[in-house]
Formats: C-alpha cells, structure tokens, sequence
C-alpha cells in the first residue's frame, strides 16, 4: 500500500466574485451624483489666485479601504479552504517474466518492421518493449535461452532498466550454446517467482522451435509451474520453410519445425493459453490480448480533510470597513 498526499487551497464558491464587478459600476455612479456644496458664493474667479488646489489623501485612503473590505468581504462569501487530500493506493500487481528464445533459427528474417525485413528476435522484441511499456504496476523479468536459460534481467520495475543494455540489450543470439531448452526456461522462471510475495504470478514463452536440450521436459516443467501457482502463456513465432542462418561454422540450411501440441499442452496445463504468430501485427495482436488477460487490481480510496477559512477573510472586511466608518469621522471628515 501506498499513499499519495497532496494539499491545495481553493473557494468552494468561485463564483462569489463575480460580486467584485459591481464595484466600478458603483463608483462611476458615485462620481456622476457628485456631493452638493455646503455654501453657495455668487463668483469664485477670486480663488484662482490661491493656486493649484492640492488634493486631500483622506479621499484615496477611505477608497481604498473601501474596497479592500468588499473585496474581503466577497472571498468570505467564496468560502476559501485549505484542503488536505489523501489517497491511498492498494495494488495487486503481477509478477511476470518474459522467457525469449535466442536459438540460431530467431535469425530468420520472415517478419516486417515498418515496411523492412526483420528477424524473429528483432520483432520480438519491438513488441515485448512496446508491452513493457504498457505495464505500470507491474514487476517484469528478462530470462532468455537457447541451450540453456540465462537470466536478462530479474524481475523489477523499471522500465528503463528493462530496454537498457541491461535488460533487453542482453537477449541476443550466441550468448549461450545452440539449442532450445523449453523445460529448462519454463523451470528458471518458475524458480524465480517461486518465493514472490504477488497473487498473480505469469511466464509467457516465446519460441521458435522444439525442445531438444536441457534435463528437464516441457511437460514436466508446465506441471512443476501449476504446482507453484505460475500461469504459463506460450507463444510459437515463425513461418514454415526452409532457411539459411549464420552459424559459427558459415551458413547453414535450417528447416522449420514448430512443437504446436506440446507448446498447446504447456498451456492448458498450466492454466495459460497457446498463441501463433506468423508476423509482427499478429504478435503484437497476441500481447495486447495478454496485456488485457494479466491485469493489475488496483484500489485506491481517498480522504479529504478541508479547514475553512471564510472568518479570516470576514474579520479583515470588517476590519477594513470598520477603519472607512473611523476615517470618514475623523482625518478624513469634510468641513464646509
């Protein structure tokens, strides 16, 4: 559980100030019904002598006391509050771990990226940072394998450390011997998640070929994950056909083989689901649909706590009024 604690101050009634437009319009009034003279003289020609007559600050100063008391009074009418928010955020997240084979055959080019040719890996791993990027709560792991398993990256929440050299930057072809150890890779991740504290725990295996190294079966690898409570989604990659791959030894002549019925029989043992896909717009279909499948329970419940503070702002309007009603009685009362 986390908590997310924020405070601000606003009106509960904004709309109050629209009480300060009247302000000019009662002062324009005022300035045109002018004040009556106390004494009546028949010519005042004979003042103009005296000079510039010098303006009084008693006038400005009751002005602007004036209006700093209806300005108060009206934010006393908006109701401004110091309002202290809290959220609290319980999550559920999923541990996952991507196990991506990074045999020989991943180098056969039979997939698009932006109108260019790509090889298996290279599309798998376009979508496996575009689903990375998608999972915000959630603790991802790396373990690629070929021969044998290697971990990637453990299992984390940075996103940035997953793309970075680090993390997908080190899923790549001819780390490890050539082969394709399924049982073995499914056996790792299971490993790895084995001891997480999560409810929901996924491996999602993306392979290319048939098992044919490793101690351990594919089979018996799916029964040891559903006894540890870890779903399993398997993913097959590729077109049938003959290729040629880069082998250390030159080029060599590959012929496709796909596993489907133990890659089938993987999932529905381990609760999963099996996916095919023979290009990049069906693989990133199949993540999406995984995307929607693992999802984060989230709840979050919020407390707010607000202080009203109306009366200080109606104590400095009264305040400033009660300062006009002292002015216009004393330094600033008007004598014929």
């Amino acid at each position: 559980m986390s908590l997310l604690a924020e405070t601000s101050f606003q009106f509960a009634h904004p709309w109050a100030f629209l009480l300060l437009l009247l302000l000019p319009v009662l002062a324009i009034l005022k300035a045109r019904s002018g004040n009556e003279g106390a004494v009546v003289f028949s010519s005042l020609h004979i003042l103009h002598r005296l000079g510039p007559v010098a303006r009084g600050r008693a006038g400005g100063f009751r002005l602007a006391s004036l209006f700093l008391a209806l300005a108060a009074l009206t934010a006393a009418l908006a109701r401004p509050q110091w309002i202290d928010r809290t959220e609290e955020v319980s999550e559920s997240g999923v541990e996952l771990i991507l196990a991506i084979d990074v045999s020989r055959s991943m180098q056969v080019e039979d997939f698009m990226i932006e109108g260019s040719r790509a090889n298996r890996l290279q599309a798998a791993k376009k979508v496996t940072r575009d689903f990375i990027q998608g999972r915000d709560s959630d603790r991802i792991g790396l373990l690629a394998f070929a021969g044998r398993p290697y971990l990637a990256s453990p299992l984390t929440l940075s996103k940035a450390w997953l793309e970075g050299p680090m993390g997908l930057g080190r899923v790549q072809i001819g780390l490890v011997e050539d082969g394709t150890a399924i049982g073995s890779a499914i056996a790792a991740a299971s490993k790895r998640l084995d001891k997480r504290p999560s409810k929901s725990k996924v491996i999602v295996l993306l392979t290319d070929g048939v098992n044919n190294a490793g101690r351990l079966s594919p089979i018996e690898a799916a029964k040891l994950a559903k006894t540890l409570g870890i779903r399993v989604h398997t993913i097959a990659v590729g077109t049938y056909g003959n290729y040629i791959v880069q082998t250390p030894m030159g080029p060599q002549q590959l012929t496709q083989e796909f596993d489907e019925e133990t890659l089938k029989e993987i999932a529905r043992i381990a609760d999963g689901e099996y996916f095919r896909a023979q290009d990049t717009t069906g693989l990133e279909r199949i993540f999406d649909l995984i995307d929607e499948m693992e999802k984060t329970e989230i709840k979050r419940r919020t407390r707010i706590e607000s202080e009203e503070w109306f009366h200080w702002f109606a104590l400095a309007g009264l305040g400033f009024g009660l300062l006009t009603l002292i002015g216009d009685e004393t330094f600033g009362r008007r004598y014929p």
